[in-house]
């Protein structure tokens, strides 16, 4: 029997690039094949959340514990220190304050308590921190002041902007991330304050919507209301937006015709990508696709032979412009998308599919977990 089998606690897997640690695993090399990792600083609690950034990891324990590694020049782990980190550390500064849900941006964290306040840390470089008084960054978390009246429910980061979603259902905004490509391609039209906010500034157009939940891309941003309608702004340079024009000043909804009609119930981003989960399970995936991240090898035109789309595979080099169903990741229990990849958890005994620079660019079962995950329950 393995240690899992022992084990009713949830365990944590890595693989992939390690230039800074980000693994936890007391190293810097990169780790082609999963590994548990079993000297993580808090393997006797269960994890509730896990979190990555342009270089470095975050872990929130089911005791609101807040652990990080990996890259730390700007600060970003939030322990009070620039230096990398190689093993998951805790965020001492955080005693006595439970973390509800932490969220990493290129090269920073945002920080959500318990008690719906917001703390950031890392590089401030493009006002991502929201905290407009700190000029470079800071290597320990600081709260949001703008915001200490105010209640989130939920934040999400983008590569240089924040996103924050609140009890009454508004959303703030903050970060300069996405004004350059906004200034680029609306030459001619105004620039909403939000996108250009140093400190968070309410998201204008969701007014009247009650929006519970946000999600980012890395320069988009996503937001999902109570009723399942989803709404999206910002750059659409890969089609991402489900619109013809190349960035959306302000929220537009995806009409519910491009999920059969269904409610949607979960959403997700990669940078440049986007996958939703309607309300009978039902896994649509859209925006760009050549590194494999939409889930499907091509799709045949009009008129077009199976023979004639093998030789070609132009939708692997083309954006999706709309959602489409992904058959294989119906009723999947678990999403998550990283730049240009996803993992899916799909089945009953918690089988894990990668969607990644794989030839077909389909789903594929990551065998090394999915063989050792019996301890993972929800």
């Amino acid at each position: 029997m393995d240690d899992l089998q022992r084990n009713s606690t949830r365990a944590l897997f890595v693989w992939g690039a390690n230039s800074y640690g980000q693994l936890g695993l007391g190293h810097k090399q990169d780790v082609l094949l999963p590994q548990v990792l079993k000297e993580f600083a808090c393997n006797q609690k269960t994890l509730r959340n896990v979190a990555g950034g342009g270089g470095h990891s975050a872990v929130i324990t089911d005791t609101g514990e807040l652990f990080l590694c990996g890259q730390n020049k700007n600060g970003q782990l939030g322990l009070n220190h620039t230096e990398d980190v190689i093993h998951f550390t805790l965020c001492s500064s955080l005693s006595g304050c439970p973390v509800a849900q932490v969220a990493c941006g290129w090269d920073f964290t945002i920080i959500l308590t318990g008690n719906g306040h917001v703390l950031s840390c890392g590089s401030n470089s493009f006002d991502q921190l929201g905290v407009p008084h700190i000029l470079r960054g800071c290597s320990a978390p600081q709260k949001i002041e703008s915001l200490k009246d105010i209640v989130v429910v939920n934040v999400a980061a983008g590569l240089r902007h924040v996103l924050a979603a609140t009890e009454n259902g508004s959303v703030f905004q903050w970060g300069t991330g996405m004004v350059s490509h906004a200034k680029r391609t609306c030459q001619e039209e105004m620039i909403p304050s939000f996108l250009k906010a140093k400190e968070p500034s309410q998201v204008t157009g969701l007014e009247n919507i009650q929006v519970k939940n946000v999600t980012s891309g890395s320069y988009h941003a996503a937001s999902l209301t109570a009723e399942g309608e989803l709404y999206v702004w910002g750059s659409n340079k890969h089609k991402q937006l489900v619109s013809k024009d190349d960035f959306l000043l302000k929220p537009q909804k995806i009409d519910t015709h491009y999920f059969l009609g269904e409610k949607v119930r979960r959403v997700w981003n990669g940078w440049t990508h986007m996958v939703a989960q309607t309300e009978t399970g039902k896994t649509f995936t859209w925006g760009r696709g050549d590194y494999g991240q939409l889930g499907r090898n091509g799709m045949l035109c009009e008129g077009q032979s199976r023979d004639e789309k093998r030789s070609s595979e132009l939708f692997l080099k083309e954006p999706l412009t709309v959602p489409v169903a992904v058959p294989s990741l119906i009723g999947a229990s678990e999403i998550a998308c990283g730049s240009e990849h996803n993992l899916a958890i799909v089945g009953q005994f918690r089988c894990c599919s990668t969607l990644s620079r794989l030839k077909e660019g389909i789903p594929a079962l990551c065998r090394q977990v999915s063989t050792q995950t019996h301890g993972l329950q929800d």
